[in-house]
């Protein structure tokens, strides 16, 4: 404003800088005054079935500066294979922009989407993270021996008998293992990894029976297929019960531990979970891709979360402001809500992919955090 005023104060015998010539004052005077802009309303809370997004500034976000959003596009760039309701437009934004580097990608996000915070319906906006993986277990195709363990594709009355058979019934009643006959997609020889499985909810088998192109055991994957509609309960926390350990202590290692030390009992402990997944066979073509979360893309190591889809729909970006295991380093990084478990209920509520392999789940099973979460969702 100050530099028009000195312009209008000199001689000018151009007229405009544009080169026109200028009005007359009076021409000037009689013109109405421009209408005033527009204010732009502030974004207002988003209500979802079981947690309240409350708009933030970029600001408020812990880290947000510090993290390479440049690492977590291509995770984005799957969940717009299969896009939330509203996302359309962004998606299409998101797959148009050229060379995204760093700059390019930070700029798309502060541009396209706006930041909330995620609290329960109750006001809480602080809550837990843990972490999961993708096992990868040793397995046949025949069964090894009478102690093996199956893993089985769903049965055929699984859809007409609601609930279906608990883990105990399953070992003890014929009728139960009756239906499974023909079911079994691989034979495991340790029963815990058939659990770890079940509890992860997909793995990685390598076929010792069964060998590959280069002689080395087949790979193939196991996803998730169905359970038999019973409660899922923890073996840890049961353990924990019964004074195995503490909460703190409570991980993988642990419970195979606590195993061998009493190899009598762990069909007991196992009961302790009534709920039974069940599998199908996928091929792995590609050992770098992830397994496909409820969202139906390839999860990401580090950049995809499980979410309780009546919280954050499949497909939201997700500010995370938790720590590293069992540590108080932050972990502060953009993710994708791509995948959810049964156990994975409330607004505040994230479990962490962290991939696959032994630092993955070393890891996944000491991930036990608390976590703040901000959603962000298309300005529009």
């Amino acid at each position: 404003m100050l530099g028009a005023l000195a312009a209008c104060a000199g001689p000018s015998p151009e007229g405009t800088a544009s080169g026109g010539a200028r009005p007359p004052v009076e021409d000037i005077a009689r013109r109405p005054a421009p209408p005033p802009a527009a204010a732009v309303a502030p974004p207002a809370p988003i209500a979802r079935e079981n947690a309240l997004w409350q708009p933030a500034a970029w600001g408020e976000l812990p880290g947000w500066a510090s993290d390479s959003t440049l690492r977590a596009w291509p995770a984005l760039l799957a969940s717009c294979s299969a896009p939330a309701p509203g996302w359309g437009a962004a998606c299409a934004s998101a797959r148009a922009l050229a060379a995204p580097d760093e700059g390019r990608v930070r700029a798309w996000l502060e541009s396209t989407l706006l930041p909330y915070r995620v609290g329960s319906l109750d006001g809480r906006t602080e809550g837990l993270a843990t972490g999961y993986f993708e096992p990868l277990v040793p397995a046949t195709r025949t069964r090894p021996s009478s102690r093996a363990v199956a893993l089985h594709a769903p049965p055929a009355d699984l859809a007409s008998r609601k609930p279906w058979y608990t883990r105990a019934e399953i070992e003890s009643l014929p009728a139960a293992r009756q239906s499974l006959a023909g079911r079994e997609i691989a034979w495991v020889t340790d029963p815990l990894d058939a659990l770890l499985l079940q509890v992860q909810g997909s793995g990685r088998l390598a076929l010792t029976d069964t060998p590959g192109p280069d002689g080395r055991p087949q790979l193939v994957r196991l996803a998730y297929a169905g359970h038999n509609d019973r409660p899922y309960q923890s073996v840890a926390r049961w353990l924990v019960e019964r004074g195995a350990f503490t909460l703190e202590q409570a991980s993988w290692p642990a419970i195979r531990a606590w195993a061998r030390a009493n190899p009598s009992r762990v069909q007991e402990m196992l009961n302790a979970n009534p709920r039974y997944v069940f599998f199908r066979e996928e091929p792995l073509p590609d050992p770098t891709l992830g397994p496909r979360g409820a969202q139906g893309v390839p999860l990401t190591p580090g950049r995809s979360i499980a979410v309780d889809p009546q919280s954050i729909p499949y497909g939201t970006p997700v500010w995370l402001d938790t720590t590293e295991p069992l540590s108080a380093a932050p972990l502060r990084r953009l993710v994708m809500a791509q995948d959810t478990g049964s156990a994975i209920v409330g607004a505040v509520r994230a479990d962490y992919f962290w991939g696959w392999g032994e630092a993955a789940e070393a890891q996944a099973g000491r991930m036990k955090q608390r976590v703040r979460m901000w959603a962000l969702w298309p300005r529009s």
